[in-house]
């Protein structure tokens, strides 16, 4: 982990802190060290334009998936709440001050989708768009299928991929997914510049579900 270090210049020694303690399941693909950098590298482009308080940043977007809750799980909708208090008990050991701990709190609580939670301040709106810009464009598209994978769902449904005659399961078919979720994250950005980021990878997530909608619906 230490090449990775100069990624999170100036805060390097933070950064050597947390990144062990980033992410509990080195098993979930969607969820891992990976998914991480390139939260990071989407907070750095954000906050170039949009500003922000870099430690905290960093803190968060390391510490936003340090408990990884299973999708099907019933406390999926608690995933960042519980990563926030996590993070707080993580923060205090480093001798953060609880003002600063809060502010990092916050903004990972805020990331999440399920939570529901209103961004209230720059780093918490950086962050959620951040974390939700992973979830569409060529990347989301690989997480989405990966993720339908490890839950035992199907590509689409045989005889309706498209539910015309049917109701959404994204539960059951991956595809369906983009019409309950993916194709309405980018209404939902925070920043400009998120929303600027989220649209082009709209378009790619657009595109890619007409494209397969094309080749598997019946004649």
């Amino acid at each position: 982990m230490k090449a990775l270090l100069p990624r999170f210049a100036p805060h390097e020694m933070l950064a050597a802190h947390l990144l062990p303690l980033c992410c509990d399941d080195a098993e979930d693909g969607a969820h891992d060290l990976s998914h991480i950098l390139r939260v990071w590298q989407n907070v750095r482009r954000i906050m170039a334009v949009e500003g922000g308080d870099a430690e905290i940043l960093t803190a968060a977007t390391l510490l936003h998936d340090c408990v990884n809750v299973a999708k099907d799980s019933p406390q999926r909708a608690q995933a960042s709440r519980l990563a926030g208090a996590r993070a707080a008990e993580i923060l205090e050991t480093q001798g953060w001050a609880a003002k600063r701990i809060a502010q990092t709190v916050h903004a990972i609580e805020a990331h999440s989708f399920s939570a529901q939670i209103p961004p209230e301040t720059t780093e918490a709106r950086i962050l959620q768009d951040a974390d939700r810009l992973d979830a569409i464009g060529h990347i989301g598209i690989a997480r989405c299928f990966y993720i339908a994978g490890r839950m035992g769902s199907r590509v689409h449904d045989a005889s309706d991929p498209s539910a015309e005659h049917r109701a959404l399961d994204d539960t059951r078919y991956a595809v369906d997914h983009f019409k309950t979720k993916l194709l309405h994250l980018s209404a939902g950005f925070q920043t400009q510049t998120g929303a600027q980021l989220a649209q082009e990878r709209h378009t790619v997530t657009q595109d890619f579900l007409d494209g397969i909608l094309a080749e598997v619906s019946p004649d």
